[in-house]
């Protein structure tokens, strides 16, 4: 079996003398330092130069390549998670994953509001349809835990149906799991001042600015209601089978490099990936009696570049 990227354990915690565990923050190769000792350096979390967060994102992009490769060819089912704030750096995150991948076998899910049919449905039944066949990776960029997070907070749903879904949560869950499925969910951390930082650049910068909506915007005044409903959260759906992993994520670079290095970390894997081979040469015979159309029957894009 393939080690993990910094050879921990399947979990990716690290185990105190006493038996505890603790979690991990890993960057640099053979630099591992836990969360507690990242918070006694400084109030804010050291930031991660360029070059070492290129160098280090281009091997774990090489290994999450494999992972591709190794849960194609044994049929696996991966579903992964990402909650987090507003602006918390889920996306970011997801959009590094899947860079290196075959978007036919590791898949974005990005739902939007429920229609007025999908309202009225058994409550997981519209995620259904997207959890993966055999040999695919679903990642969900916010997910059912809408309902304990957006919908709670913002009142787009009842107290019963609150209740209900935090009941039935773990359950579905379990059964997912039951029927082979993997099942990871990571919450990105991020603190409310660098959340305000990140709503200000997004307004400065007219690249990012359709990411700041309404929802946003009223979601800072109710900062403590969503602490609230995520730690009600966690206490019920943290459970064995499906448990939650929470990335730091005050410092983006460091963040995505910590949870790609996890999500490494949680499944074996062998290097499948195609050896390298010689091209043949190119003949001129496959050439012969195609004329190519004048290319002024063509429409061609400008060179304006």
């Amino acid at each position: 079996m393939t080690k993990t990227p910094h050879g921990k354990n399947k979990t990716g915690a690290a185990k105190k003398k006493n038996g505890s565990k603790k979690r991990i923050s890993t960057v640099k190769s053979g630099e591992i330092f836990t969360l507690d000792e990242k918070r006694t350096r400084g109030k804010h979390p050291r930031k991660i130069s360029n070059k070492v967060y290129e160098k280090e994102l281009a091997r774990l992009q090489i290994e999450l390549v494999k992972l591709q490769e190794w849960v194609n060819a044994k049929g696996l089912k991966v579903v992964v998670i990402f909650e987090g704030r507003d602006a918390a750096g889920k996306g970011g995150t997801i959009k590094r994953i899947t860079e290196p991948l075959n978007p036919r076998i590791c898949k974005v899910v990005a739902l939007g509001t429920p229609t007025e049919r999908e309202k009225t449905q058994w409550y997981f039944q519209r995620y259904v349809p997207h959890l993966p066949a055999a040999g695919e990776m679903v990642l969900f960029d916010r997910s059912w835990y809408n309902r304990a997070g957006v919908e709670k907070v913002m009142g787009f749903c009842t107290e019963e149906e609150h209740r209900e879904f935090l009941r039935s949560c773990p359950e579905f869950e379990r059964m997912l799991v039951r029927s082979g499925l993997i099942l990871i969910k990571y919450w990105f951390s991020v603190s409310d001042e660098e959340q305000e930082r990140r709503f200000q650049a997004r307004i400065h910068n007219p690249i990012k600015r359709w990411k700041l909506s309404p929802m946003d915007l009223k979601s800072r005044e109710l900062w403590m209601d969503y602490s609230k409903a995520k730690d009600e959260m966690f206490a019920l759906t943290d459970i064995k089978q499906a448990p939650w992993y929470v990335v730091e994520a005050d410092v983006k670079k460091r963040a995505r490099l910590n949870c790609i290095s996890h999500l490494l970390s949680m499944i074996p894997y062998e290097d499948l990936t195609p050896k390298p081979f010689d091209l043949p040469p190119r003949t001129t015979e496959r050439r012969r009696g195609y004329v190519r159309p004048p290319m002024t029957d063509q429409n061609f894009v400008p060179e304006i570049f």
